[in-house]
This record gives structure tokens, sequence and C-alpha cells, in this order.
């Protein structure tokens, strides 16, 4: 999904087309006065919102004078502008060989596909459209949000990179060059960055997409200020409560993270972090009856969690379910061979099913990757 910035930005720029033309056309068939009059009117009934009147006019003109550019690139626009998208980005081609003005009708053939999702043409036009407008900000904001999208972190970055000098005050600028960091691989540099956009511009999709890149990094505190800046500004943003629940939660403060979690399971019942995190802390604070309903969740929504899988199973070895816990169990240490604390169970669990032998290799598997660990030093287990 687009950052709220961008489809600002989007739809500043969608409203270009519907202004341009009035004075070009009244010149070009002022001796045909229906024409004009109809064009007029549907001109004036786009600038009031009134889309469908416009729509039907343009089509009453067009299909007099089917090469006037000017009237179907305004009959684009109305069309884009109720969501009819592929009915414009038709109109917008045919307009582009007559239009008076191609640069404007192809930037807005570029946002209809780019509205529609179909990011790789959108792109193919804003790129076409940057060989004449190199430095244009808006144009270049769009272009780096849809190679972003597309999965082309570092050629945004590329691109956005030397127009940073002249649009350092642009808050929609600096939050698409902060994204293209992060898609790039150079997450530290796009997390500060849009922290510091969070800041300066209030901005909660600046402070939330920080708070997830520092949560990632594992810089729990950091990403903790900024989820908190973002839910203070916009709790309606999805996973907020979520993100900020697990941030909490890496700190060791519980008593924070479980009214976020509910929260989240509030708005999401389906939330998969929500709750499995939500059943860890009950099962940590031996909540057993209450935190049996969120575990057994979480694995149905991912049955194929290795955390997930591991939490039931410590549950069910507490409820004294032996045998599935080792079958859970074992699944888990498959997954993640060298995860130290499901073994550390599965030991326990075979000794208790009375299987001493399986106990005692996986005892060596424990002792083997201890000792693994302490080799490596802290920080690196």
């Amino acid at each position: 999904m687009a950052p709220y910035a961008i489809l600002n930005a989007m739809r500043r720029l969608s409203l270009l087309l519907p202004f341009l033309y009035f004075a070009q056309l009244s010149a070009s068939v002022a001796q045909d006065g229906n024409p004009e009059s109809l064009f007029k009117r549907a001109v004036d009934a786009q600038q009031h919102g009134d889309y469908e009147t416009a729509i039907r006019d343009y089509r009453k003109l067009l299909q007099a004078q089917p090469k006037m550019g000017e009237a179907r690139a305004n009959l684009g626009a109305a069309l884009a502008h109720v969501g009819r998208l592929d009915e414009a980005i038709e109109e917008y081609m045919l307009a582009l060989p007559n239009a008076p003005d191609k640069e404007d009708v192809r930037l807005n053939l570029g946002l209809a596909y780019y509205k529609k999702g179909d990011l790789a043409k959108a792109s193919s036009q804003f790129e076409e459209l940057r060989k004449v407008r190199p430095t244009d900000p808006q144009l270049a904001i769009l272009l780096g949000d849809s190679e972003v999208r597309l999965g082309q972190g570092s050629e945004a970055v590329a691109m956005l990179t030397p127009l940073e000098p002249a649009n350092a005050g642009n808050h929609d600028f600096e939050y698409v060059l902060g994204e293209a960091e992060i898609a790039a691989g150079q997450r530290r540099d796009g997390a500060e960055r849009l922290a510091k956009l969070g800041q300066a511009a209030q901005s909660a999709d600046a402070y939330f997409l920080a708070g997830s890149t520092f949560l990632d990094l594992n810089e729990s505190q950091t990403a903790r200020t900024n989820l908190e800046a973002a839910l203070k500004l916009n709790p309606s943003l999805p996973r907020i409560y979520t993100l900020t629940g697990m941030a909490c939660d890496k700190m060791g403060d519980q008593a924070a993270a479980e009214p976020a979690f509910r929260a989240a399971l509030k708005a999401n019942p389906d939330d998969f972090d929500a709750n499995l995190y939500l059943g860890a802390i009950l099962y940590k604070r031996r909540s057993m009856e209450e935190a049996k309903p969120y575990l057994d969740k979480a694995v149905q929504l991912n049955p194929r969690d290795a955390m997930a899988e591991y939490m039931f199973a410590m549950w069910q070895s507490n409820a004294g379910d032996y045998a599935d816990a080792a079958m859970r169990l074992e699944g888990v240490v498959k997954i993640n061979p060298d995860w130290l604390e499901p073994h550390v169970e599965l030991a326990t669990v075979y000794y208790r099913l009375h299987r001493p032998e399986d106990g005692a290799k996986e005892r060596e598997i424990v002792a083997k990757l201890r000792a693994k660990q302490q080799a490596a030093g802290p920080g690196k287990q």
C-alpha cells in the first residue's frame, strides 16, 4: 500500500489536466459554437465535481471531433477520478498524439497505471517523462515509490539521492528516499531519516516505518519510541498496537505489552503475532487456561511457525500432555536444529515419557549447543 504522503501527491498531480485546456481549446474551436459550448460545459462540470456530466459531455464532443486531444485528455482525468482506470488509460493513450501538452497527458497516464497498481507500466511512463523533467520532485517521488514497490530499492536510491540537496524540506521526497534506503538494505540510514521526518512533519507513517525497521534491527528502545509516537498520532494504523507491543515485550515490559496486544486483537482477532505474544505472556505468568486459546489460535493461523509450535508445546508439557508435546518439539528442532531451548524441553519431555535414551541424546545436543554458544561469545549466539 502506498503511504499517505504518496497518495496525497497523487491527488495533487491528478488535478492538473482538468484545468489545462480550456483557454487553448476555445481558440481552436471558436469557429463552431456548439463544440466550444459543450467543451466549456464539460470543463465546468469537472471543475465542480460533477464527473458523470463531464464524462457524458466529453463523449458527445468526441463523437463529432474524435481527434480533439484536449477533450480526450480531460475525459481521461474525469474517468480516473471516479475510479474507471482502464477507461481512463485508454483515453490518455488516444489523447497523446493530439494533445497540446503531451508531458501532462503522460503524467496522468502514469498516475492512472499507478492507481491501478500496474507499477511496471507506471514506472515506464514516469521514466519517459523524467527525460524532459529530470529534476521534477513530484515525478521523482512517484517514480521512486514505484521502484520501491517493484523491489528496485537500489535503483530508487540512485535516482533520488542526487536530488536530495534541492528537496531537503520536501516531506514526501524524504519519505520515499527513506523507504527506498530501507528497501535497498540501508535499513538504519532509512529508519533514521524517517524518524527525523516523523518528528519534523508529525507523520505517523514515517514514525511507523522507522519503528518497524528498528524493531527488525533489534533496537527495541528506539523502535518503541517511534512506534509509540506513531500510535499517538494515528491509532488506526494497521498493526500499530501489535508492533508497539512487540517492542515493549522485547524490552521486558510485559505490563505495557499486554494491553497493546489486547487492543490489537480487538481490532483483528486473527493477528498472528498478537495471539502468539499475548499467549506467551499469559503462559509465562502461568495463566494457563487464559493462555491456551491464544496459543492455539497462533498455531492455527501459522502452523509452520517454529515459535508458535514451541510455545504451544511448552503449554502441552506443562499440562502433562507429554506425547503431543514431544511430537511438536521434534518438529521444531527439525525446522531449527540450532535453537537451544526446544532441545532442553524435549530432553525433559523424553525423560517424563520414560524414553531415557532419547533424553540422553537430547542432553548431548544441548551440551554441544551451549559449548558452541559460549565459543561464539556474547551477542553472537
